[in-house]
């Protein structure tokens, strides 16, 4: 069984307890990392300007304590791998959905189960829906 690194950890405990609860699950059944949880101002606007996301400080939901957002990657980290992030997601969702937590992932901003309508992906985000 995997278990997350001190980073991960440290990543995840800057998130809403329920992304934590989340991902503390999937790990045990699907091995990855935390890359981003809680993100401030010079952070969130270098990823505004980096083009790694579309809102700036203070809009983004990885901006709030605890966040609303965290970014997770499949590890091992193999960014070519563009179905293995997809099938990653939708395990994600199907552990948030077994536990009543209401979930939207980069990869569907919509949440249609349709990939082909996205205009900008952000493979590793997921947010709590409110």
């Amino acid at each position: 069984m995997a278990s997350f690194g001190r980073r991960s950890k440290a990543n995840l405990s800057t998130a809403h307890p329920d992304l934590q609860r989340l991902f503390n699950e999937v790990v045990k059944h699907f091995d990855c990392s935390v890359t981003c949880g809680h993100r401030g101002k010079e952070a969130q606007n270098e990823a505004y300007h980096s083009g790694r996301s579309k809102v700036k400080w203070p809009d983004g939901n990885h901006n709030s304590k605890p966040s609303q957002a965290v970014d997770v990657i499949p590890y091992p980290v193999d960014w070519g791998d563009i179905k293995r992030f997809y099938m990653f997601v939708g395990f994600v969702r199907g552990i948030a959905a077994s536990m009543n937590i209401k979930i939207v992932a980069g990869a569907d901003w919509d949440g249609d189960t349709q990939v082909k309508d996205q205009d900008f992906n952000d493979l590793p985000h997921f947010e709590l829906i409110n």
